[in-house]
């Protein structure tokens, strides 16, 4: 990854990291990333309640990839492996950069998609609460626009996202005791899907 600034560009997805990326419990990992930004082995095994050394295999299998990389400078001493997952947006690929194994770019596609659905399923379980009345705090969001653009000005967006996504990710203070994580998916769609 070096030379990839994948806060700014987004990273392309390799073959290797796309099968990686298509193992549930990988995904788990990443996610788990994404909340604690170092792990080592038994943290992940702690945490999602595995094997020390079916994660060790499972994190061995992301750095293989290209998905996370080693802290060295995290570690206790020599023999501490601390972790740390590569930021920014992953693309499984688009006409200048096609993906390799169409197969794997489709199963990677079907997984986010399936977790998508779990998420939508759990917004819709959790909304009545909030629209009527009986939470007032914001746990989740339903927002829909419809808006005419060029696909040039469409990719603009998309960068927009990802950099208003970025910049509030750096602003946030992680002693704040109010931060919570937030799983956020956009989707789109033209109006020839």
């Amino acid at each position: 990854m070096a030379g990839v600034d994948a806060e700014k560009d987004p990273v392309w997805m390799t073959s290797a990291m796309l099968k990686a990326y298509t193992h549930p419990l990988r995904r788990q990992i990443l996610r788990l990333f994404a909340r604690r930004e170092y792990l080592r082995a038994a943290d992940i095994a702690t945490e999602l309640d595995v094997a020390p050394n079916s994660a060790s295999f499972h994190l061995r299998t992301l750095a293989d990839a290209g998905l996370i990389v080693e802290a060295p400078d995290r570690a206790r001493d020599r023999r501490d492996r601390v972790w740390t997952h590569v930021k920014g947006a992953m693309s499984v690929g688009d006409p200048e950069h096609p993906v390799a194994d169409a197969e794997l770019g489709g199963a990677v596609l079907r997984a986010i998609a399936s977790e998508h659905q779990d998420l939508v399923q759990r917004v819709i379980a959790w909304s009545p609460e909030y629209f009527e009345g009986r939470s007032t705090e914001i746990h989740a969001l339903f927002q829909q626009r419809t808006i005419r653009l060029t696909d040039a000005e469409f990719s603009a967006l998309v960068r927009v996202f990802d950099e208003a996504a970025s910049a509030a990710d750096e602003a946030h203070d992680e002693k704040d005791p109010d931060g919570r994580f937030w799983q956020i998916d956009l989707i789109a769609a033209d109006d020839t899907i």
